[in-house]
């Protein structure tokens, strides 16, 4: 096999050198051996697993997750079943995420409608409800989750 160099594999894999070394430090991509001048050398395996990389993470994958996905065998039964497993829970995932796009779209629309009526000496419909209880909130504001890498 002929051996890349990072910029020919990010060149293959429409990424950057950057994310390469990246997917290296998390373990996604195998560290490649060294030439003698200490350069990187790449295979053609390299932008297939970059490929999967990058269709996983189209789908929704984290980092983490992907890295489960690559350690499980193509051809094992058990392997499918986990596959099939993750990608069950990040369509429940994606389901959930969508269920509360929906409220935020009816709520968001509510509020612009009653900006719509409204009248021009009353406040802002929009800003009393982000204001309201502003003070002496009984209600602690949801914290926002971080996302996994």
């Amino acid at each position: 096999m002929n051996d890349l160099t990072i910029g020919q594999v990010a060149k293959l894999a429409n990424v950057s050198a950057d994310t390469i070394r990246l997917y290296e430090r998390y373990g996604l991509l195998v560290e490649p051996k060294r030439a003698a001048n200490g350069y990187r050398q790449y295979t053609q395996d390299t932008v297939q697993r970059l490929t999967f990389i990058l269709r996983a993470k189209t789908m929704g994958f984290t980092l983490n997750e992907i890295r489960e996905l690559l350690a499980l065998q193509p051809l094992s039964t058990q392997s499918c079943k986990e596959a099939k497993r993750q990608a069950n829970a990040k369509l429940q995932s994606v389901k959930d995420k969508l269920t509360e796009l929906k409220r935020l779209e009816r709520a968001l629309s509510q509020l612009i409608q009653a900006c719509d009526i409204h009248s021009p000496k009353a406040p802002c419909p929009i800003l009393m409800a982000f204001a309201k209880n502003f003070g002496g909130s009984h209600e602690k504001p949801k914290k926002h989750e971080k996302q996994s890498a």
